[in-house]
């Protein structure tokens, strides 16, 4: 087989430590690592539906993937994604994804990356929460550059006071709903040669007017009159 070229998912995927023991590895982690995300690219979503992607490929892929061999069974698959660092696992696919956008020819002059929250299904459990993520995605691709554990939704705009730190903002426009309307936050993006384009609607009034009242033009004594009346009217 040929090695894997420099850049490719495989040799970021080989920088994750291996949480199985020496005996027993039939299988590269690399190559199961890669089944992993290559079918969950492909809608693949629980260890079941992860090992009947990868049976259901041709010979060459699984070669091409790293397999010397038939790959593993579900049980196989269950036991290393338990084992695993999620940690290094996302560290290895962020930077394999960074790099893939580097290297990608666009001629937008910025980046838009989106900033949102979502809670996982079935994650509820009968004495905690459901998991609640919040991540970083690129709309014009689709990937995802970050992303984090919250413990609480209402405190999304904290966590991404954190999250932003392990992105290059510069060249970039972060995207987000109302809840992300934050001083704090917003001079963040902007300390780091970042954008922004926060969406605030109807179902926050204070905080679009307030928003509306920077915009409006200043007292002139040109307008005492209408003035007046507004302030009759109050």
């Amino acid at each position: 087989m040929q090695p894997a070229p420099a850049g490719s998912l495989l040799t970021f995927l080989s920088q994750v430590p291996d949480p199985r023991g020496r005996q027993g590895r039939r299988h590269s982690l690399e190559a199961m690592l890669a089944s992993v995300v290559c079918a969950m690219l492909q809608g693949a979503r629980g260890y079941s539906a992860i090992t009947q992607w990868i049976h259901d490929q041709d010979v060459e892929l699984w070669h091409a993937l790293g397999f010397t061999r038939r790959p593993p069974k579900l049980g196989a698959f269950r036991k290393l994604l338990m084992a695993l660092s999620p940690a290094h696992f996302e560290r290895a696919l962020t930077d394999w994804v960074h790099g893939c956008l580097k290297s990608s020819d666009t001629d937008q002059p910025l980046e838009s990356v989106a900033l949102d929250g979502k809670t996982l299904c079935g994650t509820l459990q009968p004495l905690a929460r459901a998991v609640h993520l919040l991540g970083l995605l690129v709309q014009r691709t689709g990937c995802v550059l970050s992303q984090s554990r919250g413990d609480v939704k209402t405190n999304e705009h904290k966590g991404a006071l954190e999250i932003l730190k392990t992105l290059v903002l510069e060249g970039r426009v972060i995207t987000g709903d109302a809840i992300f309307c934050q001083r704090e936050l917003c001079e963040e993006v902007r300390g780091r040669g970042g954008h922004y384009f926060f969406v605030v609607k109807d179902n926050q009034p204070a905080l679009k007017e307030a928003i509306a009242a920077e915009f409006k033009a200043a007292f002139s004594p040109y307008h005492r009159t209408t003035a007046s009346v507004a302030s009759g009217c109050g």
